[in-house]
C-alpha cells in the first residue's frame, strides 16, 4: 500500500491508497519540521493518528511533501520521524512547493504558489522546484497568508484602524487585548497558526470597504513580492494551493489578470491530485 502526505504548518493531509478500494484518508496536526522536534512528530502522529497506524505493517511506500522540508536536515528529521512509526516503507520527505508542482502542473513548467497559513513559491521546470528566495516565514514573509491576514487584522484592531463596527464585531467573535495577543504570539508555540486563525474574519467582511482594501493588498503584496520576482512570470501558467487561494480565489484571479499573471489551477488542498500523480509516476516507473 502507498501513503501520501501533504503537511502544511495547520495541519497534515494524509491519503492511503489500498488496492481496489477507495483510498481513505486520516488528518492530524501540521508537521512542520522548523517548529516541531523528531520526538514531537512523533508524538503527533502516535496521538492522533491511531487508526492510520493500525496499517504501518501493510504500507510499503509513504511520499510525504511538507512546508518546512526544503533542506536535507529538515528532511531527516521528518524522515527519522516517520520511519519509527512505519518501519517497513520507504519513505521519501519533499516540500510541500514539490507536491504543489506534482498536483497542479504534472509534468508541465509552471510556477506553483502555496498560500494557506504560510506563503511560498517555486518555479517548476516539469521535474523539480526552483524555491529562489522566497519562505522566509510568518515573521519575515508570508505575504498574503493566513497569518499575514491576521496579523493585519490584530494590529489593525489593537492600534485602533479599523472601522469602528468592524472592530466592534471584532471584539464580539473573539474577545481580544494586548496581553492575550502577545502571550499567544510570544510566549505560546505556534504563533503562526494563532495569527491565521484569525483569517477566516476576512470572509466576513470582504464586502466592506476595509475588507475590501485589507484582501487586495495582502494579494497584490504576494504578486508583486513573489510572482513578479520571476523575470518571465507572465510566459507560465501561475498555480495556486491552499485556504487563502481557494476561499479568495475571484479576488485572486482578478487581480493576477490586472497584473499579467497567468492563472491555472486553484486548489484548497493537493492531496487527491497528489496520490493520482504518485500512483501513475511508479505505474510508468514499472513499466520501463
Amino acid at each position: 500500500m502507498i501513503l501520501v502526505a501533504d503537511s502544511g504548518s495547520s495541519k497534515t493531509d494524509w491519503l492511503l491508497h489500498i488496492p481496489q478500494q477507495e483510498p481513505v484518508s486520516f488528518k492530524t496536526a501540521g508537521l512542520n519540521p522548523y517548529f516541531l522536534t523528531e520526538k514531537e512528530i512523533v508524538k503527533v502522529i502516535q496521538d492522533q493518528a491511531a487508526d492510520l497506524l493500525a496499517h504501518a505493517d501493510t504500507i510499503d511506500e509513504i511520499y510525504f511533501f511538507g512546508a518546512g522540508c526544503s533542506s536535507p536536515d529538515r528532511h531527516e528529521i521528518v524522515s527519522n520521524a516517520i520511519s519509527q512509526l512505519f518501519t517497513k516503507a520507504y519513505i521519501s520527505v519533499d516540500s510541500d512547493l514539490l507536491g504543489c508542482a506534482y498536483a497542479t502542473c504534472g509534468h508541465e513548467k509552471g510556477i506553483c504558489c502555496v498560500m494557506g497559513t504560510g506563503s511560498n513559491i517555486a518555479f517548476f521546470d516539469g521535474e523539480g522546484v526552483y524555491e529562489g528566495q522566497h519562505g522566509l516565514g510568518f515573521v519575515l514573509g508570508d505575504e498574503g497568508s493566513g497569518t499575514w491576514f491576521g496579523k493585519a487584522l490584530i494590529t489593525d484592531f489593537l492600534y485602533g484602524r479599523m472601522p469602528a463596527e468592524i472592530s466592534q464585531k471584532f471584539d464580539n467573535v473573539y474577545h481580544l487585548n494586548k496581553d492575550i495577543v502577545i502571550k499567544n504570539v510570544y510566549q505560546k508555540p505556534n504563533g503562526n497558526t494563532y495569527l491565521a486563525s484569525f483569517a477566516k474574519f476576512v470572509s466576513q467582511i470582504k464586502t466592506t470597504d476595509y475588507g475590501q482594501a485589507l484582501l487586495k493588498k495582502g494579494l497584490i503584496e504576494f504578486i508583486d513580492t513573489n510572482i513578479k520576482s520571476y523575470a518571465e512570470y507572465h510566459k507560465y501558467k501561475c498555480h495556486f494551493v491552499g485556504s487563502i487561494a481557494y476561499v479568495f480565489a475571484d479576488e485572486l484571479t482578478s487581480l493576477c489578470k490586472l497584473n499579467g499573471v497567468k492563472t491555472g489551477k486553484i486548489i484548497r488542498q493537493p492531496i487527491n491530485d497528489l496520490l493520482t500523480f504518485v500512483l501513475k509516476r511508479n505505474e510508468m516507473a514499472n513499466e520501463k
